[in-house]
C-alpha cells in the first residue's frame, strides 16, 4: 500500500528547497484559464456537491433499513428503503461519471491553450534562448509540466472540493443524528491519521533508499555487461572484483525490499486497528446513552453514525496530504509562467515598413555584438555588399564569422551599430518579410524526418513538380533523385540520416532555390564532407554566387576566388578585405590561411577518392 498523499504523500529535499511562494496574483492567474470554462466548472461543482451528498444517502437509509424495516418487520419499508438505497447509489454514481467527463474535457481543453499559447512563445523566442537553455528542459515544459496541469485539474482541485464537501456533508448528517457521538466520531478521526502519515513516512523513505540501490545496480549492469564494458573488465581481469560489487550492492536490495514488505504490513495493521476504534467507541457510547439515559436513540442511528464516521476516515487523510499535491501544483505552474514571461528579444518594430524594391544588398555599420556582458564577439564590423555581388568572409574558427551572418535575419540583434537591408535597418523591417528574402545553407543541414518533396515545399509549400525538378538539378541532387525507388517521395530519416553529407547538403540548396531569396547565405556549406560531395555542392553554388547576391563563409580557394571582396575576420574584428591576389601575398591573416588552409584543401580535392559513391549514406 503506498504512503498517502499525492505521488508518494511526502515532498522532496529539493522539492522542499525550491517551494514555490504562493501569492494572491499567481492564484488569479492559475484560475483564469477556467474563465472560459466557467459554465462547465459550475457544472463539475453541481455534479461534485450532488454525488457527494448522495453516496452518503446510503449509510442514512441503512438506519431506516434497521429501525422501520428489520426491528419492526415492515417488509413494505425494507423494500422501498433498500430500493431507494439502491436508486441513490446508482444516481450517484451516474453523475460521478458525467462529473468525470465535464472534468476531464475542461482539463483537456486547458492544456490544450496552454500548449499552443508556449508553443507560440517559444516560437518567438531567439536564437540566443535555445542555444543557453538545455533542450530537454524546453521540451519538459511543453510536455510533461503542461500535462500535469490536467492532473491537478482532474485530480488535486477535484479532489479538495470531493473531499472537503464529503466530510463536511458527513459531520452535519452526524450531529442530526446524535450531536455527542457525532462530536465522539469528530475528535477520533483526526487521532487516525497519525500512525497512518507515521507509517507512510517510514515506507517512503525505504522505498527512496530502495530507488537509490536499483539505481546503483542498473549503473553496475549498464557498465559490465556493455560491449566496450565487458571487454574492458576482461581485458584487466576484473570479473571477480565486479561480481562482488554486485553482489554487495544486490545483497542491499534485498535487505530493503524484506523491509518495505514488512513496513507495509505493519502499516495495514496498523490502519485496520486504528479504523476500528472509531466504530467500537460509538457503539460503547451509543449503548450506555441507549440504555440508561436516551432510550430514544436506536440501533439504526448508531448504525449510521459509524457508517458515517467510516466515510469520513478517506477525505480527512486526503484533504491533510493535499498539501503536497498542492505544493507541486504550485511549483509545476511557477515553472510554465518562467517560460511564458520571458520576453521575446527580437520582435517586429511597432513602426515596422515593407520596401517595395527588393535588391537584397547588404551594409554592416559599426556593428558590436556580444553573446553577455564579459566577452565581445564583434567588434565595429563595417561593409556594403551591393546589389548581384558576392562577398566571401574567412577567418580562423570562432573569429566570429556565424555570428556575423546571423544578424542580417535577426537570428541575433546587433549590440552596437545597425545592419541594414537595402537601406533600412533590419530592425524596422517587419521579420516575416525580411526572413523570406534571405536564404541559408548551414554548415549542419536540417531535414525533417519526411520525404524529399515535403522537405523541399517547406520552402513553398505551392511549388509545382516542374519547379521541384529545376530545383534539384540546380542543386545537382536531381540524379541522385531519379535513382531512388520513389524519387522525389524518398524517406529522408529523422534528420537526414539516411542520407549521405553530400545529399542532404544538395537537398538543402533546392530547398533554398525554391525560396529564391534576393539574398543567399552559404555558411560552410561544404565543410566536412569527402571531395566528390564538396565538388558536387561547389559546381551546385558557383551559378548561383554568379547570378544572386551572395555571402560566403567557405574553405576552398575555388569559391573566395569567385567573390568580388574577400573580408578576413580575426578576434570579431575585419582585419584585411580585398580580392585574392591582393591579399595572398600580404603576410598576413589570409597569406597564412591561404598556406594552411585552402591551398591544401584545393590539393586534397584535385585527388580523387575512390572509396566514395554517389548515393551512400
Amino acid at each position: 500500500m503506498p504512503p498517502p498523499g499525492g505521488r508518494n504523500g511526502y515532498l522532496t529535499e529539493e522539492e522542499k528547497k525550491n517551494k514555490p511562494k504562493v501569492t494572491k496574483e499567481l492564484l488569479l492567474r492559475i484560475f483564469s484559464y477556467l474563465k472560459p470554462y466557467r459554465k462547465q466548472f459550475l457544472l463539475v461543482l453541481t455534479a461534485i456537491l450532488c454525488s457527494a451528498v448522495m453516496s452518503l444517502m446510503p449509510s442514512v437509509l441503512t438506519g431506516k433499513i434497521i429501525d422501520e424495516g428489520l426491528i419492526k418487520q415492515d417488509l413494505h419499508k425494507l423494500i422501498l428503503f433498500i430500493l431507494l438505497s439502491f436508486g441513490v447509489t446508482l444516481a450517484a454514481n451516474l453523475i460521478g461519471i458525467l462529473e468525470s467527463y465535464l472534468n476531464t474535457w475542461i482539463a483537456q481543453h486547458i492544456t490544450f491553450d496552454m500548449r499552443n499559447a508556449m508553443y507560440k512563445h517559444l516560437q518567438t523566442m531567439s536564437q540566443r534562448f535555445f542555444t543557453t537553455n538545455n533542450q530537454g528542459d524546453i521540451i519538459t515544459r511543453m510536455t510533461s509540466d503542461i500535462s500535469g496541469v490536467q492532473q491537478i485539474i482532474t485530480n488535486t482541485l477535484t479532489s479538495i472540493l470531493s473531499n472537503a464537501i464529503t466530510l463536511i456533508a458527513a459531520l452535519v448528517l452526524m450531529f442530526r443524528e446524535n450531536w455527542i457521538l457525532a462530536l465522539i466520531g469528530a475528535l477520533i478521526v483526526p487521532l487516525f491519521t497519525i500512525p497512518t502519515r507515521r507509517a507512510g513516512k517510514n515506507r517512503w523513505e525505504i522505498t527512496r533508499e530502495s530507488q537509490a540501490c536499483s539505481d546503483e545496480i542498473n549503473g553496475i549492469l549498464n557498465e559490465t555487461l556493455s560491449v566496450s564494458g565487458q571487454l574492458l573488465v576482461k581485458l584487466f581481469g576484473m570479473e571477480q572484483h565486479e561480481y562482488q560489487r554486485y553482489e554487495t550492492v544486490n545483497r542491499r536490495m534485498i535487505h530493503l525490499n524484506i523491509r518495505e514488505s514488512m513496513a507495509g504490513r505493519w502499516f495495514r495493521m496498523v490502519l485496520t486497528t486504528f479504523t476500528s476504534i472509531g466504530p467500537m467507541l460509538i457503539y460503547l457510547v451509543g449503548g450506555i446513552i441507549m440504555m440508561h439515559y436516551d432510550p430514544t436513540l436506536t440501533v439504526g442511528q448508531i448504525t449510521v453514525l459509524v457508517a458515517l464516521l467510516g466515510r469520513m476516515y478517506m477525505p480527512v487523510n486526503q484533504l491533510l496530504n493535499i498539501q503536497v499535491d498542492w505544493i507541486r501544483s504550485m511549483a509545476m505552474f511557477t515553472r510554465i509562467f518562467e517560460y511564458y514571461d520571458m520576453p521575446a528579444e527580437i520582435t517586429d518594430d511597432p513602426d515596422a515598413v515593407t520596401p517595395e524594391d527588393v535588391r537584397g544588398e547588404v551594409e554592416f555599420r559599426h556593428v558590436q555584438f556580444r553573446y553577455n556582458p564579459e566577452r565581445e564577439i564583434l567588434k565595429d564590423i563595417n561593409f556594403t555588399l551591393e546589389k548581384g555581388k558576392c562577398v566571401a568572409i574567412v577567418g580562423p574558427s570562432g573569429s566570429g564569422k556565424s555570428t556575423l551572418v546571423n544578424l542580417i535575419p535577426r537570428l541575433y540583434d546587433v549590440t552596437g551599430g545597425a545592419v541594414l537591408f537595402d537601406g533600412t535597418d533590419v530592425r524596422k523591417l517587419p521579420l516575416e518579410f525580411l526572413r523570406e528574402h534571405i536564404g541559408i545553407v548551414s554548415q549542419e543541414t536540417y531535414l525533417f524526418n519526411g520525404t524529399i518533396r515535403e522537405n523541399l515545399l517547406y520552402a513553398k509549400p505551392d511549388a509545382t513538380e516542374a519547379e521541384l525538378i529545376e530545383a534539384c538539378k540546380c542543386a545537382n541532387i536531381y540524379e541522385f533523385v531519379e535513382k531512388q525507388e520513389e524519387g522525389l517521395d524518398t524517406v529522408v530519416g529523422n534528420r537526414g540520416l539516411k542520407l549521405s553529407g553530400g545529399e542532404k547538403q544538395r537537398i538543402s540548396i533546392a530547398r533554398i532555390l525554391l525560396k529564391d531569396p534576393a539574398l543567399m547565405i552559404f555558411d560552410e556549406a561544404t565543410s566536412a564532407l569527402d571531395s566528390i560531395s564538396e565538388q558536387m555542392i561547389q559546381d551546385a553554388i558557383e551559378p548561383l554566387i554568379a547570378s544572386r547576391t551572395s555571402i560566403l563563409i567557405a574553405h576552398r580557394l575555388s569559391t573566395i576566388l569567385a567573390a568580388d571582396e574577400i573580408l578576413v575576420i580575426k578576434d570579431g574584428e575585419i582585419a584585411e578585405r580585398g580580392t585574392h591576389s591582393e591579399l595572398v601575398g600580404s603576410g598576413g591573416v589570409y597569406t597564412q590561411l591561404y598556406e594552411t588552409q585552402f591551398r591544401r584543401a584545393d590539393s586534397e580535392a584535385a585527388q580523387p577518392d575512390l572509396s566514395y559513391t554517389e548515393g551512400e549514406a
